[in-house]
């Protein structure tokens, strides 16, 4: 690919995930992606910090979409964060199973990977918990609703990514979220 095509950070991106995924993530270097994406080396660490982030890079765009979601939303705190995860579910993840799946098949393989995913996933529950408490929400509650819904999308987005599944990963959260108000219901 020429140096002028559109989207370096998308190319560098796929590049990586393609990669990672014919050789390992620990076997391939940075001077691979860019070659790869068309690019050099000095372009993907102006538009990522290391090989790690090639992978984990959506991360601002879910965070972004979960406080939105939070802060346009006036149900219950649980509910709300449902609510949230099923709007990341259909505006990033629908369409995207197969990607997806590479992706986690690379992050399981990887021990470093695997501590960087549970870092994301508590800094959303952060998030989530901190766009709770903008709309009033007691520190308690919003953590409780935060971390709960944070374990619903785990658990829901395992079943996603588990082959042979065909649910959508939006009714999988509400199936969740259904099955975590049974457990804790009289």
């Amino acid at each position: 690919m020429a140096r002028w095509q559109p989207d370096a950070r998308g190319r560098l991106a796929a590049a990586a995930l393609e990669l990672f995924a014919e050789r390992g993530f620990d076997q391939t270097t940075v001077t691979d992606i860019a070659a790869r994406a068309g690019l050099d080396k000095r372009t993907f660490y102006r538009l990522f910090g290391d090989k790690r982030e090639a992978l984990f890079s959506g991360s601002d765009q879910l965070e972004t979409i979960l406080v939105k979601a939070i802060a346009e939303a006036g149900a219950a705190p649980f509910d709300t964060v449902v609510a949230a995860y099923r709007r990341v579910a259909e505006e990033v993840f629908a369409g995207r199973l197969d990607s997806v799946r590479v992706r986690q098949t690379i992050i399981e393989s990887s021990p470093e990977l695997q501590e960087r995913e549970l870092r994301k996933t508590v800094s959303l529950a952060a998030a989530v918990a901190a766009a709770l408490r903008a709309k009033g929400v007691g520190e308690t509650a919003a953590t409780l609703a935060a971390e709960s819904g944070s374990t619903v999308f785990r658990v829901a987005f395992a079943q996603w990514v588990a082959p042979g599944n065909e649910t959508s990963l939006a009714d999988l959260i509400a199936e969740a979220a259904a099955e975590l108000r049974a457990v804790t219901s009289p």
